[in-house]
Protein backbone atom coordinates (compact mmCIF):
# COMPACT_ATOMS: atom_id res chain seq x y z
CA UNK A 1 0.00 0.00 0.00
CA UNK A 2 1.67 3.42 -1.26
CA UNK A 3 1.78 6.57 1.49
CA UNK A 4 -1.44 8.00 -0.35
CA UNK A 5 -3.64 4.85 0.09
CA UNK A 6 -2.10 4.76 3.87
CA UNK A 7 -3.20 8.23 4.74
CA UNK A 8 -6.92 8.03 3.49
CA UNK A 9 -7.32 4.73 5.33
CA UNK A 10 -5.76 6.30 8.33
CA UNK A 11 -7.90 9.59 8.10
CA UNK A 12 -11.12 8.12 7.73
CA UNK A 13 -11.12 4.63 8.69
CA UNK A 14 -12.09 3.10 5.39
CA UNK A 15 -11.15 0.39 3.67
CA UNK A 16 -9.33 0.90 0.28
CA UNK A 17 -11.84 -1.51 -1.39
CA UNK A 18 -14.63 0.87 -0.08
CA UNK A 19 -12.59 3.74 -1.25
CA UNK A 20 -12.06 3.05 -5.32
CA UNK A 21 -15.84 2.01 -5.19
CA UNK A 22 -16.46 5.50 -4.60
CA UNK A 23 -14.13 6.43 -7.16
CA UNK A 24 -16.02 4.06 -9.58
CA UNK A 25 -19.08 5.30 -8.73
CA UNK A 26 -17.97 8.76 -9.14
CA UNK A 27 -16.82 7.89 -12.47
CA UNK A 28 -19.63 6.80 -13.71
CA UNK A 29 -21.97 9.91 -12.54
CA UNK A 30 -19.99 11.32 -14.55
CA UNK A 31 -20.47 9.84 -17.32
CA UNK A 32 -24.14 10.02 -17.29
CA UNK A 33 -24.11 13.25 -15.97
CA UNK A 34 -26.13 15.32 -18.69
CA UNK A 35 -23.95 17.53 -20.53
CA UNK A 36 -25.36 21.10 -22.15
CA UNK A 37 -25.77 19.43 -25.72
CA UNK A 38 -28.29 16.81 -24.48
CA UNK A 39 -31.58 16.94 -26.06
CA UNK A 40 -33.96 18.11 -23.55
CA UNK A 41 -36.61 15.69 -21.44
CA UNK A 42 -40.12 15.07 -23.74
CA UNK A 43 -42.84 15.23 -21.24
CA UNK A 44 -47.09 14.90 -23.02
CA UNK A 45 -48.73 17.29 -21.16
CA UNK A 46 -51.69 15.05 -20.03
CA UNK A 47 -54.16 18.15 -18.86
CA UNK A 48 -53.34 21.22 -21.67
CA UNK A 49 -56.77 22.21 -21.01
CA UNK A 50 -56.96 22.37 -17.04
CA UNK A 51 -60.42 23.00 -15.61
CA UNK A 52 -60.52 26.89 -14.73
CA UNK A 53 -63.73 25.62 -12.03
CA UNK A 54 -64.44 27.70 -8.94
CA UNK A 55 -67.40 26.97 -7.10
CA UNK A 56 -69.61 30.14 -6.52
CA UNK A 57 -70.05 31.61 -3.01
CA UNK A 58 -71.85 30.21 -0.64
CA UNK A 59 -73.01 30.32 3.32
CA UNK A 60 -73.05 28.14 6.00
CA UNK A 61 -76.44 26.67 5.56
CA UNK A 62 -78.38 23.96 7.62
CA UNK A 63 -81.55 21.89 6.07
CA UNK A 64 -83.60 20.56 9.36
CA UNK A 65 -86.53 18.05 9.78
CA UNK A 66 -86.46 16.53 6.23
CA UNK A 67 -86.55 13.13 5.40
CA UNK A 68 -82.98 12.69 3.51
CA UNK A 69 -81.70 10.14 1.37
CA UNK A 70 -78.02 9.81 1.53
CA UNK A 71 -77.27 8.15 -1.76
CA UNK A 72 -75.38 5.47 0.23
CA UNK A 73 -78.95 3.25 0.21
CA UNK A 74 -79.66 5.23 3.50
CA UNK A 75 -82.97 7.04 4.44
CA UNK A 76 -83.21 8.90 7.59
CA UNK A 77 -86.31 10.48 8.89
CA UNK A 78 -86.49 13.75 10.48
CA UNK A 79 -82.75 14.53 9.62
CA UNK A 80 -80.89 17.62 9.41
CA UNK A 81 -78.14 18.25 6.69
CA UNK A 82 -74.91 20.93 7.63
CA UNK A 83 -72.89 22.68 5.06
CA UNK A 84 -70.11 24.88 5.27
CA UNK A 85 -67.60 26.25 2.71
CA UNK A 86 -68.61 24.22 -0.11
CA UNK A 87 -68.50 20.93 1.84
CA UNK A 88 -70.69 18.34 3.56
CA UNK A 89 -70.17 18.77 7.04
CA UNK A 90 -72.61 16.47 8.96
CA UNK A 91 -76.12 14.32 8.28
CA UNK A 92 -77.87 13.05 11.61
CA UNK A 93 -80.68 14.01 13.41
CA UNK A 94 -79.33 15.51 16.17
CA UNK A 95 -76.96 18.25 15.21
CA UNK A 96 -76.92 21.90 16.48
CA UNK A 97 -76.28 24.78 13.93
CA UNK A 98 -73.06 26.97 14.37
CA UNK A 99 -74.05 31.00 15.44
CA UNK A 100 -75.03 32.65 11.66
CA UNK A 101 -76.44 29.46 9.72
CA UNK A 102 -78.64 30.40 7.66
CA UNK A 103 -81.79 27.59 8.39
CA UNK A 104 -83.64 26.06 5.83
CA UNK A 105 -87.02 24.29 7.41
CA UNK A 106 -87.13 20.62 5.71
CA UNK A 107 -90.46 19.86 7.24
CA UNK A 108 -92.51 17.65 4.30
CA UNK A 109 -89.43 18.20 1.85
CA UNK A 110 -86.65 15.61 0.50
CA UNK A 111 -83.39 15.81 0.30
CA UNK A 112 -80.69 13.93 -2.02
CA UNK A 113 -77.53 14.19 -3.54
CA UNK A 114 -77.26 15.89 -6.64
CA UNK A 115 -78.11 13.90 -9.56
CA UNK A 116 -75.17 12.98 -12.34
CA UNK A 117 -75.97 11.47 -15.67
CA UNK A 118 -73.30 9.85 -16.94
CA UNK A 119 -74.09 9.95 -20.68
CA UNK A 120 -75.32 13.66 -22.12
CA UNK A 121 -75.22 15.17 -25.35
CA UNK A 122 -75.57 18.94 -24.21
CA UNK A 123 -73.15 21.82 -25.36
CA UNK A 124 -72.33 18.88 -28.20
CA UNK A 125 -75.71 18.61 -29.45
CA UNK A 126 -76.95 22.22 -28.21
CA UNK A 127 -80.14 23.72 -28.14
CA UNK A 128 -81.65 24.55 -30.46
CA UNK A 129 -81.34 21.83 -33.12
CA UNK A 130 -79.38 23.13 -35.87
CA UNK A 131 -76.85 21.92 -38.05
CA UNK A 132 -74.48 24.38 -37.32
CA UNK A 133 -74.37 23.26 -32.94
CA UNK A 134 -74.49 19.29 -34.51
CA UNK A 135 -70.86 19.02 -32.93
CA UNK A 136 -70.70 15.49 -31.36
CA UNK A 137 -70.27 13.00 -33.93
CA UNK A 138 -66.16 13.44 -36.12
CA UNK A 139 -68.15 11.17 -38.99
CA UNK A 140 -64.61 10.60 -40.83
CA UNK A 141 -63.12 8.00 -39.63
CA UNK A 142 -64.13 4.95 -37.50
CA UNK A 143 -60.75 5.66 -34.96
CA UNK A 144 -61.24 9.19 -33.93
CA UNK A 145 -59.75 8.71 -30.65
CA UNK A 146 -57.98 12.20 -30.83
CA UNK A 147 -61.30 14.35 -30.67
CA UNK A 148 -62.17 15.92 -27.43
CA UNK A 149 -65.69 16.95 -26.84
CA UNK A 150 -64.72 19.38 -24.67
CA UNK A 151 -63.65 21.33 -27.57
CA UNK A 152 -67.27 20.89 -29.22
CA UNK A 153 -69.08 22.10 -25.53
CA UNK A 154 -71.00 25.48 -26.29
CA UNK A 155 -71.61 26.60 -22.56
CA UNK A 156 -74.62 28.85 -23.42
CA UNK A 157 -76.62 25.48 -24.50
CA UNK A 158 -80.23 26.27 -22.92
CA UNK A 159 -80.21 22.97 -21.95
CA UNK A 160 -78.10 22.99 -18.70
CA UNK A 161 -80.42 25.18 -17.35
CA UNK A 162 -83.11 23.08 -17.91
CA UNK A 163 -81.26 19.98 -16.48
CA UNK A 164 -80.31 21.66 -13.26
CA UNK A 165 -84.13 22.64 -12.97
CA UNK A 166 -84.53 18.83 -12.77
CA UNK A 167 -81.92 18.63 -9.91
CA UNK A 168 -78.85 17.57 -12.25
CA UNK A 169 -75.68 18.73 -10.44
CA UNK A 170 -72.96 16.83 -12.61
CA UNK A 171 -73.00 15.36 -15.76
CA UNK A 172 -70.55 13.66 -18.35
CA UNK A 173 -70.40 14.90 -22.10
CA UNK A 174 -69.93 12.42 -24.86
CA UNK A 175 -69.08 12.29 -28.22
CA UNK A 176 -71.64 10.75 -30.66
CA UNK A 177 -71.76 7.02 -31.25
CA UNK A 178 -70.97 6.84 -34.60
CA UNK A 179 -67.70 5.68 -34.91
CA UNK A 180 -65.74 2.85 -33.15
CA UNK A 181 -64.05 4.80 -30.86
CA UNK A 182 -65.31 8.43 -31.16
CA UNK A 183 -63.21 10.58 -28.96
CA UNK A 184 -62.96 11.97 -25.21
CA UNK A 185 -65.29 12.62 -22.83
CA UNK A 186 -65.59 15.18 -20.26
CA UNK A 187 -67.25 15.21 -16.73
CA UNK A 188 -68.56 18.61 -15.75
CA UNK A 189 -70.31 20.51 -12.70
CA UNK A 190 -73.66 22.24 -14.03
CA UNK A 191 -73.11 25.84 -13.59
CA UNK A 192 -73.09 28.81 -15.97
CA UNK A 193 -69.85 29.54 -17.09
CA UNK A 194 -68.46 31.40 -20.34
CA UNK A 195 -66.14 28.37 -21.24
CA UNK A 196 -65.74 24.92 -21.38
CA UNK A 197 -63.03 24.78 -19.09
CA UNK A 198 -65.04 26.56 -16.81
CA UNK A 199 -67.38 23.66 -15.98
CA UNK A 200 -64.96 20.90 -15.50
CA UNK A 201 -65.30 18.74 -12.85
CA UNK A 202 -61.76 19.62 -11.10
CA UNK A 203 -59.56 16.51 -11.26
CA UNK A 204 -62.68 14.29 -13.07
CA UNK A 205 -60.51 11.08 -15.07
CA UNK A 206 -61.53 11.77 -18.55
CA UNK A 207 -63.69 9.31 -20.79
CA UNK A 208 -62.84 7.26 -23.62
CA UNK A 209 -65.88 6.67 -26.24
CA UNK A 210 -66.26 3.61 -28.05
CA UNK A 211 -69.34 2.00 -29.70
CA UNK A 212 -70.42 -0.95 -30.42
CA UNK A 213 -73.03 -2.79 -33.04
CA UNK A 214 -75.23 -1.11 -35.34
CA UNK A 215 -74.36 2.93 -35.55
CA UNK A 216 -70.27 2.38 -36.93
CA UNK A 217 -71.99 -0.29 -39.15
CA UNK A 218 -74.53 2.14 -40.23
CA UNK A 219 -72.31 5.37 -40.69
CA UNK A 220 -68.96 3.58 -42.59
CA UNK A 221 -70.86 0.73 -44.38
CA UNK A 222 -70.98 2.43 -47.04
CA UNK A 223 -67.22 4.65 -46.64
CA UNK A 224 -65.07 1.66 -47.49
CA UNK A 225 -66.17 -0.19 -43.84
CA UNK A 226 -66.22 -1.82 -41.07
CA UNK A 227 -69.25 -2.68 -42.49
CA UNK A 228 -69.95 -5.72 -40.20
CA UNK A 229 -69.58 -6.82 -36.59
CA UNK A 230 -66.44 -8.90 -37.15
CA UNK A 231 -64.94 -5.68 -39.17
CA UNK A 232 -65.89 -3.85 -35.83
CA UNK A 233 -63.67 -6.00 -33.96
CA UNK A 234 -61.24 -5.60 -35.97
CA UNK A 235 -60.69 -1.88 -35.91
CA UNK A 236 -60.84 -1.84 -32.27
CA UNK A 237 -58.45 -4.56 -32.13
CA UNK A 238 -56.30 -2.31 -34.30
CA UNK A 239 -56.20 0.58 -32.74
CA UNK A 240 -54.94 -1.08 -29.79
CA UNK A 241 -52.10 -2.66 -31.22
CA UNK A 242 -50.71 0.47 -32.21
CA UNK A 243 -51.45 1.91 -29.07
CA UNK A 244 -49.54 -1.07 -27.56
CA UNK A 245 -46.73 -0.07 -29.58
CA UNK A 246 -47.07 3.50 -29.18
CA UNK A 247 -46.69 2.99 -25.44
CA UNK A 248 -43.85 0.44 -25.34
CA UNK A 249 -41.94 3.32 -27.91
CA UNK A 250 -42.55 6.29 -24.57
CA UNK A 251 -41.82 3.77 -22.05
CA UNK A 252 -38.24 2.71 -24.02
CA UNK A 253 -37.55 6.39 -24.56
CA UNK A 254 -37.96 7.35 -20.71
CA UNK A 255 -36.15 4.58 -19.67
CA UNK A 256 -33.49 5.28 -21.95
CA UNK A 257 -32.79 8.74 -21.06
CA UNK A 258 -33.01 8.25 -17.05
CA UNK A 259 -30.14 5.76 -18.06
CA UNK A 260 -28.09 8.73 -19.02
CA UNK A 261 -28.64 7.85 -23.13
CA UNK A 262 -28.95 10.73 -25.89
CA UNK A 263 -31.77 9.78 -27.00
CA UNK A 264 -35.03 11.23 -29.35
CA UNK A 265 -38.63 11.22 -28.00
CA UNK A 266 -41.06 9.34 -30.27
CA UNK A 267 -43.49 11.86 -32.47
CA UNK A 268 -46.43 12.25 -30.07
CA UNK A 269 -49.86 10.99 -31.74
CA UNK A 270 -53.24 13.19 -30.43
CA UNK A 271 -55.07 9.46 -31.52
CA UNK A 272 -52.34 7.28 -29.72
CA UNK A 273 -52.05 9.39 -26.60
CA UNK A 274 -55.77 8.95 -25.96
CA UNK A 275 -55.48 5.28 -26.10
CA UNK A 276 -52.23 4.78 -24.43
CA UNK A 277 -54.33 6.87 -21.63
CA UNK A 278 -56.66 4.05 -21.61
CA UNK A 279 -53.90 1.61 -20.84
CA UNK A 280 -52.65 3.46 -18.29
CA UNK A 281 -55.20 3.34 -16.62
CA UNK A 282 -56.13 7.08 -16.80
CA UNK A 283 -58.77 7.23 -18.97
CA UNK A 284 -62.15 5.50 -18.11
CA UNK A 285 -64.01 3.34 -20.77
CA UNK A 286 -67.26 4.31 -21.70
CA UNK A 287 -69.04 1.69 -24.45
CA UNK A 288 -72.03 2.04 -26.05
CA UNK A 289 -73.15 -1.31 -26.40
CA UNK A 290 -76.78 -2.53 -26.53
CA UNK A 291 -76.63 -6.38 -27.11
CA UNK A 292 -75.37 -8.82 -24.59
CA UNK A 293 -73.10 -10.55 -26.72
CA UNK A 294 -71.26 -7.82 -28.09
CA UNK A 295 -70.46 -6.51 -23.99
CA UNK A 296 -68.92 -9.90 -23.62
CA UNK A 297 -66.89 -9.74 -26.78
CA UNK A 298 -65.62 -5.79 -25.37
CA UNK A 299 -64.82 -7.15 -22.11
CA UNK A 300 -62.77 -9.96 -23.86
CA UNK A 301 -60.99 -7.56 -25.88
CA UNK A 302 -60.12 -5.38 -22.75
CA UNK A 303 -58.51 -8.72 -21.07
CA UNK A 304 -57.17 -9.03 -24.22
CA UNK A 305 -54.90 -5.59 -24.19
CA UNK A 306 -55.16 -5.33 -19.99
CA UNK A 307 -57.40 -2.35 -19.79
CA UNK A 308 -60.70 -1.88 -17.94
CA UNK A 309 -64.29 -0.95 -19.46
CA UNK A 310 -65.86 1.35 -16.43
CA UNK A 311 -69.32 1.39 -18.12
CA UNK A 312 -71.70 0.17 -20.77
CA UNK A 313 -73.98 2.26 -22.24
CA UNK A 314 -77.34 1.99 -23.12
CA UNK A 315 -76.84 -1.72 -22.43
CA UNK A 316 -80.57 -2.72 -23.02
CA UNK A 317 -79.39 -6.46 -22.73
CA UNK A 318 -77.31 -6.13 -19.58
CA UNK A 319 -80.10 -8.08 -17.54
CA UNK A 320 -78.97 -11.31 -19.68
CA UNK A 321 -75.19 -11.08 -17.86
CA UNK A 322 -75.92 -9.34 -15.42
CA UNK A 323 -73.48 -12.20 -13.16
CA UNK A 324 -70.59 -11.28 -15.65
CA UNK A 325 -70.71 -7.66 -15.67
CA UNK A 326 -70.92 -8.04 -11.40
CA UNK A 327 -67.78 -10.06 -11.61
CA UNK A 328 -65.67 -8.09 -14.19
CA UNK A 329 -67.41 -4.43 -11.90
CA UNK A 330 -68.38 -2.93 -15.40
CA UNK A 331 -71.43 -0.79 -14.60
CA UNK A 332 -74.10 -0.32 -16.59
CA UNK A 333 -75.46 2.82 -17.48
CA UNK A 334 -79.14 2.28 -18.76
CA UNK A 335 -82.48 3.70 -19.82
CA UNK A 336 -85.74 3.08 -17.80
CA UNK A 337 -87.82 1.85 -20.65
CA UNK A 338 -86.50 2.48 -24.51
CA UNK A 339 -87.85 -0.57 -26.16
CA UNK A 340 -87.69 -1.47 -30.30
CA UNK A 341 -86.62 1.96 -31.77
CA UNK A 342 -83.90 -0.38 -33.65
CA UNK A 343 -83.70 -4.19 -33.53
CA UNK A 344 -80.67 -4.36 -31.04
CA UNK A 345 -82.53 -2.73 -28.80
CA UNK A 346 -85.64 -5.09 -29.51
CA UNK A 347 -84.99 -7.26 -26.33
CA UNK A 348 -85.06 -4.49 -24.05
CA UNK A 349 -86.71 -5.39 -21.32
CA UNK A 350 -88.59 -2.56 -18.48
CA UNK A 351 -86.83 -5.04 -15.45
CA UNK A 352 -83.35 -4.03 -16.98
CA UNK A 353 -81.96 -1.81 -14.53
CA UNK A 354 -83.47 -3.38 -11.23
CA UNK A 355 -82.52 -7.39 -12.28
CA UNK A 356 -78.62 -5.63 -13.01
CA UNK A 357 -79.03 -4.37 -9.47
CA UNK A 358 -80.35 -7.24 -8.05
CA UNK A 359 -77.02 -9.32 -9.13
CA UNK A 360 -75.13 -7.11 -7.56
CA UNK A 361 -73.92 -4.99 -10.58
CA UNK A 362 -73.23 -1.48 -10.67
CA UNK A 363 -76.52 -0.07 -12.13
CA UNK A 364 -77.28 3.28 -13.13
CA UNK A 365 -79.81 5.37 -14.63
CA UNK A 366 -78.55 7.46 -17.51
CA UNK A 367 -80.83 9.75 -20.46
CA UNK A 368 -79.18 10.39 -23.61
CA UNK A 369 -81.55 13.37 -23.90
CA UNK A 370 -81.97 16.83 -23.37
CA UNK A 371 -85.82 16.18 -22.75
CA UNK A 372 -84.65 12.87 -20.44
CA UNK A 373 -82.33 14.73 -18.19
CA UNK A 374 -84.76 17.07 -16.89
CA UNK A 375 -86.87 14.18 -15.09
CA UNK A 376 -83.81 11.07 -14.32
CA UNK A 377 -85.92 11.06 -11.10
CA UNK A 378 -89.06 9.95 -12.75
CA UNK A 379 -86.82 7.91 -15.21
CA UNK A 380 -85.54 5.96 -12.14
CA UNK A 381 -88.97 5.85 -10.61
CA UNK A 382 -90.38 3.54 -13.83
CA UNK A 383 -87.25 1.25 -13.28
CA UNK A 384 -87.71 0.80 -9.29
CA UNK A 385 -91.56 0.07 -9.70
CA UNK A 386 -91.25 -2.54 -12.81
CA UNK A 387 -88.55 -4.14 -10.31
CA UNK A 388 -91.16 -4.50 -7.82
CA UNK A 389 -93.94 -5.76 -9.93
CA UNK A 390 -91.55 -8.15 -11.04
CA UNK A 391 -90.73 -9.09 -7.58
CA UNK A 392 -87.21 -7.48 -6.83
CA UNK A 393 -87.70 -5.61 -4.17
CA UNK A 394 -85.42 -2.63 -3.38
CA UNK A 395 -86.12 0.59 -1.28
CA UNK A 396 -86.39 4.25 -3.01
CA UNK A 397 -83.21 5.04 -1.03
CA UNK A 398 -81.54 2.08 -2.71
CA UNK A 399 -83.19 2.69 -6.19
CA UNK A 400 -82.02 6.34 -5.20
CA UNK A 401 -77.90 5.52 -5.71
CA UNK A 402 -79.03 4.14 -9.39
CA UNK A 403 -78.78 8.20 -10.12
CA UNK A 404 -75.82 9.19 -7.64
CA UNK A 405 -73.07 7.20 -6.51
CA UNK A 406 -73.06 4.34 -8.49
CA UNK A 407 -73.19 7.22 -11.48
CA UNK A 408 -70.18 8.93 -9.39
CA UNK A 409 -68.32 5.36 -9.46
CA UNK A 410 -68.66 4.87 -12.74
CA UNK A 411 -66.90 8.46 -13.61
CA UNK A 412 -64.27 7.71 -11.39
CA UNK A 413 -65.39 11.09 -8.68
CA UNK A 414 -67.42 9.00 -6.00
CA UNK A 415 -64.80 10.02 -3.35
CA UNK A 416 -65.37 13.83 -3.67
CA UNK A 417 -69.38 13.41 -4.86
CA UNK A 418 -72.75 11.05 -5.31
CA UNK A 419 -73.43 11.09 -1.74
CA UNK A 420 -74.00 13.13 1.37
CA UNK A 421 -71.53 12.29 3.29
CA UNK A 422 -69.00 14.57 5.98
CA UNK A 423 -66.05 15.66 3.59
CA UNK A 424 -67.95 15.58 0.36
CA UNK A 425 -68.88 18.31 -1.89
CA UNK A 426 -71.93 20.22 -1.08
CA UNK A 427 -73.96 18.97 -4.13
CA UNK A 428 -77.87 18.84 -3.03
CA UNK A 429 -81.21 18.71 -4.20
CA UNK A 430 -84.10 19.80 -1.52
CA UNK A 431 -87.56 18.06 -3.60
CA UNK A 432 -91.35 19.24 -2.88
CA UNK A 433 -91.70 15.64 -2.18
CA UNK A 434 -90.75 12.10 -2.45
CA UNK A 435 -88.64 12.42 -5.83
CA UNK A 436 -89.72 8.95 -6.80
CA UNK A 437 -93.14 11.02 -7.38
CA UNK A 438 -94.39 11.97 -10.70
CA UNK A 439 -95.42 15.26 -9.04
CA UNK A 440 -92.62 16.41 -7.19
CA UNK A 441 -90.32 19.02 -7.85
CA UNK A 442 -86.73 20.06 -7.36
CA UNK A 443 -87.24 23.36 -5.41
CA UNK A 444 -83.51 24.19 -4.21
CA UNK A 445 -80.16 22.70 -6.09
CA UNK A 446 -76.73 23.62 -4.21
CA UNK A 447 -73.35 22.72 -6.11
CA UNK A 448 -70.53 23.02 -3.92
CA UNK A 449 -73.17 24.56 -1.23
CA UNK A 450 -73.75 27.70 -3.44
CA UNK A 451 -77.46 28.10 -4.14
CA UNK A 452 -77.52 27.71 -7.87
CA UNK A 453 -81.39 27.07 -8.56
CA UNK A 454 -84.85 28.05 -6.37
CA UNK A 455 -87.47 27.49 -8.46
CA UNK A 456 -89.28 30.31 -5.82
CA UNK A 457 -86.49 32.96 -7.04
CA UNK A 458 -86.48 33.98 -10.01
CA UNK A 459 -83.16 35.94 -9.59
CA UNK A 460 -81.41 32.35 -9.35
CA UNK A 461 -82.88 31.18 -13.17
CA UNK A 462 -80.14 31.24 -15.89
CA UNK A 463 -80.59 32.43 -19.04
CA UNK A 464 -78.30 31.56 -22.15
CA UNK A 465 -77.02 34.52 -24.21
CA UNK A 466 -78.60 32.79 -26.96
CA UNK A 467 -82.49 33.35 -25.13
CA UNK A 468 -81.41 37.45 -24.12
CA UNK A 469 -84.99 38.24 -25.41
CA UNK A 470 -86.77 35.28 -25.94
CA UNK A 471 -87.38 34.03 -22.39
CA UNK A 472 -89.25 36.14 -19.45
CA UNK A 473 -86.62 35.60 -16.74
CA UNK A 474 -88.17 33.99 -13.86
CA UNK A 475 -90.75 31.81 -16.39
CA UNK A 476 -89.81 28.44 -14.84
CA UNK A 477 -89.85 25.08 -17.22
Amino acid sequence: MNILRQGIVALTGVSVAAVLAIGASYAQDETNKPDKDRLPFVVINKNPYPSTYEPFPSVTVMIENATILTGTGEQLENASILMAKGKIVAVGTDLQAPYGTKIIDGTGKWVTPGIIDVHSHLGVYASPGHKSLSDGNEMTSPVTADVWAEHSIWPQDPGFSRAIAGGVTTLQILPGSANLIGGRAVTVKNIPSRTAEGMKFPGAPYGLKMACGENPKRVYGKKGGPATRMANMAGYRTAWIKAKEYKAKWAAYNRDYKAGKDVKAPAQDLELDTLMGVLDGEILIHNHCYRADEMVSMINMAHEFNYRISTFHHAVESYKIADILAKEKVCSAMWSDWWGFKLEAFDGIDENIPMVANAKACAIVHSDSPDGIQRLNQEAAKAWADGKAAGINFTRAEAFTWLTLNAAKALGIDHETGSLEKGKMADVVIWSADPFSVYSLSEKVFIDGALMYDRNDPATDWQSDFELGQNKKGAHQ
